[in-house]
C-alpha cells in the first residue's frame, strides 16, 4: 500500500490573498487556514495534489459579493465557490493541481462572532475555513437532514485535530 499521506503538506497549495484592512490578522492565522485545508483533504482521503484560494474580506466587500453571486443582500461569514463537481476537477497546468475553488472569508464577521460564540478568532477562521472546504469537495448542509448533520461531525472532527475545540484549545502569545 502507498504511503499518500507522506507528504500531506506538499499535497494543497493555499493561495491566501488578505483584500481587507478592517482586521489586522494575527501572526499564524495564514499557517492556521492551510493546516486546516491540509487536514481536511486528510480526512476526506483526497487523491492527488489540489489547489484552493482563500480571500479574505471585509463585511461590506462580502455582502457585495453574496448579491451579485447569490442574489443575496446581506453580509455572511464565508461563500463557498467549487470549482469541481462529482469529484472532477478541473488541472492547474502549471503544477497539475485539482483546482477546488475559492473561499471568501469575512474576518471582520469571524472577529465578531468568535467573540458572540466565546471562543478564539484564530478557532473561528479555522472553522468557517473547513466548513468551506467541505463544500468545495461536494457537501451540502442547505436542505438540512442527515448531510447537515455529517457536515457538522466533520467539521468537530477537524477541529479537534487541529486542537480547536470549542471550549477553548489553540492559543498563541499574540492574544491578549
Amino acid at each position: 500500500m502507498r504511503r499518500q499521506n507522506e507528504h500531506a503538506m506538499d499535497k494543497i497549495r493555499v493561495n491566501i490573498d488578505d483584500r481587507q484592512k478592517t482586521v489586522k490578522m494575527p501572526t499564524g492565522m495564514r499557517m492556521i487556514v492551510r493546516r486546516t485545508c491540509n487536514a481536511v483533504l486528510k480526512m476526506e482521503q483526497f487523491e492527488g495534489p489540489a489547489e484552493v484560494n482563500v480571500i479574505f474580506v471585509d463585511n461590506d466587500m462580502i455582502h457585495e459579493i453574496n448579491l451579485k453571486q447569490r442574489n443575496k443582500d446581506i453580509d455572511t461569514d464565508v461563500l463557498s465557490f467549487p470549482l469541481g463537481e462529482n469529484g472532477e476537477y478541473d488541472v492547474n497546468p502549471e503544477n497539475g493541481a485539482k483546482m477546488l475553488g475559492d473561499i471568501v472569508l469575512s474576518v471582520e464577521k469571524a472577529k465578531t462572532q468568535a467573540e458572540i460564540y466565546g471562543h478564539s478568532f484564530q478557532r473561528e477562521v479555522s472553522y468557517l475555513t473547513c466548513h468551506s472546504m467541505l463544500h468545495l469537495l461536494g457537501y451540502d448542509h442547505v436542505n438540512g437532514g442527515i448531510e447537515a448533520m455529517r457536515m457538522r461531525e466533520k467539521e468537530e472532527t477537524v477541529m479537534q485535530q487541529l486542537g480547536l475545540t470549542r471550549d477553548g484549545g489553540y492559543t498563541s502569545d499574540e492574544e491578549n
